[in-house]
């Protein structure tokens, strides 16, 4: 069957009113942008004309300005999932404008398919090729693109020739089976493949193809600064310390890292530290940091959702394909971050936290309890199946007006059941076999700023001599503080306690 050959403009007026499209892509990496830029303004000229026009919005996690800028201020959205990292899109799911539901990154492919998402009209998808028989290859990105292709009613492709056709056999697509028919998933160490190297449709379904020659909208790293160098090496210090003590395996674990500039700090900071020795990894996103390790021998192996890297990083890759070929797989985020896999493997898991409570408990979406700021992404996918679980983050925020720790999290991602270490520039507060007291007196102690270790111990000895030191009418006396007087430093527990 030939491929049909449109605009991004025809391809925009196949979408309708209430139409619900899966989008390809894992962060900008492997991203549509021109499509969803159509679209948005069609949905523009709907709305000049009085006609209502949303859609529903499903991708593997966030993506390009292209895609989410582009609909968020054409407020074209009428719902979004599962998780998103633009400015705009941002603000209108904060002013309540889009609805927007929060989800482990793990279960988007399988829900699509159980239905939990209803119907999928369209599937629109970037590829480095395409062929009449309906193979698929996609860019640097594969999130949910094969359940998005398996379940659409129709599928468009931009077909995106910045990414070389040589990217075929970089990626292992695989959908599992649904229950009660599912099996185990045949990876055993990061290299492993289970799948194939395309997706394949019925190419009926594929009702055009956009040319396209566009660069992933992926933004460069900052550099590193003192906090986040010292957060990366109190990280590597505490990893060595357990080779040291035999609680690690001398081969070392297959890493999970975060995406942003902690995790690109730590990634430096492992590779640099003499007592951590060559490692692979397991994860969601590979970064900057993870490929000039690869280069320098440091990360034998990276098994990724994303090749999510600066675009100079990326022309660079391109140019030596035969090289990463040998030392990057690129799945979907159903086995990237399978919490099977994760747990059989014993994956070491590194992830970044907005706040956190004495008691261990983590905050990783929810500014204040009430304004998202991107999502959960994979984060607990990886810290609930880790054999060890870390946390990091600075200790404070906002010049020092906001302490990264509270008496009690305004929003809880992530348990004190599954966080077992925080790393913050202060120190290290190992949580594992200890008492809800001993957590306490550890995170004061070692990840605390200074500013504010005195007003939190304050806080434990008044709060009482229990299982679970904790006060209702002071446990969110901080944040009351904060966005009374613009700093947590004037909390005056006095007040608090009072109530």
């Amino acid at each position: 069957m030939a491929l049909r050959f449109i605009s991004a403009e025809e391809a925009a007026g196949y979408i309708n009113h209430d139409d619900v499209v899966g989008f390809s892509g894992f962060t900008p990496a492997g991203s549509v942008k021109s499509i969803p830029v159509a679209i948005g303004e069609k949905a523009k000229a709907e709305h000049a004309l009085g006609r209502p026009f949303k859609i529903g919005v499903i991708t593997g996690a966030s993506t390009g300005d292209s895609l989410d800028g582009s609909l968020a201020r054409a407020e074209a959205v009428k719902f979004r999932t599962p998780y998103q990292s633009n400015p705009d899109l941002r603000n209108l799911i904060n002013a309540g404008k889009a609805d927007y539901f929060d989800s482990h990154l793990s279960v988007v492919g399988q829900n699509i398919r159980y239905g939990f998402l209803g119907k999928m009209n369209w599937g629109i998808i970037e590829a480095c090729d395409v062929t009449e028989q309906g193979e698929i290859v996609l860019t640097t990105g594969v999130g949910i693109s094969p359940t998005i292709c398996k379940v659409a009613d129709k599928i468009l492709i931009e077909l995106n020739s910045y990414h070389p056709k040589a990217l075929r056999g970089m990626h292992d697509i695989i959908i599992v089976a649904d229950p009660p028919n599912r099996r185990e998933i045949p990876i055993y160490k990061p290299s492993d493949r289970a799948g194939v190297e395309v997706i394949r449709v019925d190419p009926s379904k594929i009702a055009g193809v956009v040319l396209t020659n566009l660069p992933d909208e992926v933004g460069a790293f900052t550099k590193n600064d003192e906090v986040t160098e010292q957060i990366g090496l109190n990280v590597a210090e505490f990893l060595s310390g357990e080779l040291k003590a035999g609680r690690i395996p001398s081969s070392f674990l297959p890493l999970q890292s975060g995406v942003g500039n902690i995790a690109n700090a730590v990634l430096s900071a492992l590779g640099d530290h003499r007592g951590i020795p060559d490692f692979e990894m397991y994860t969601e996103v590979i970064q900057d940091s993870v490929i000039d390790l690869m280069r320098s021998g440091r990360v034998k192996f990276a098994s990724g959702c994303s090749l999510t890297v600066s675009p100079d990083m990326l022309k660079s890759i391109y140019s030596d394909l035969d090289f990463f070929h040998k030392r990057i797989v690129l799945r979907p985020q159903e086995i990237s971050n399978s919490p099977e896999v994760a747990r059989r493997i014993g994956i070491i898991s590194i992830n970044t936290a907005i706040e956190a409570d004495l008691f261990g408990n983590v905050n990783s979406t929810n500014v204040m309890g009430r304004k998202m700021m991107n999502g959960i992404g994979g984060s607990g996918d990886f810290t609930r199946n880790a054999y060890i679980s870390i946390f990091t983050c600075p200790s404070v925020a906002k010049g020092g007006k906001i302490s990264a720790f509270v008496p009690m999290v305004s929003h809880t991602d992530h348990n004190e059941h599954s966080v077992q270490v925080i790393i913050t520039e202060q120190g290290i507060a190992d949580l594992r076999s200890k008492s809800p007291k001993a957590k306490m007196e550890a995170i004061i102690k070692n990840c605390v700023h200074p500013d504010y270790r005195e007003a939190l111990s304050d806080y434990a000895h008044l709060a009482g001599d229990t299982h679970t030191p904790c006060t209702l009418s002071a446990a969110f006396g901080m944040h009351m503080e904060f966005e009374k007087s613009g700093d947590m430093r004037n909390i005056n527990w006095g007040d608090c306690f009072k109530r």
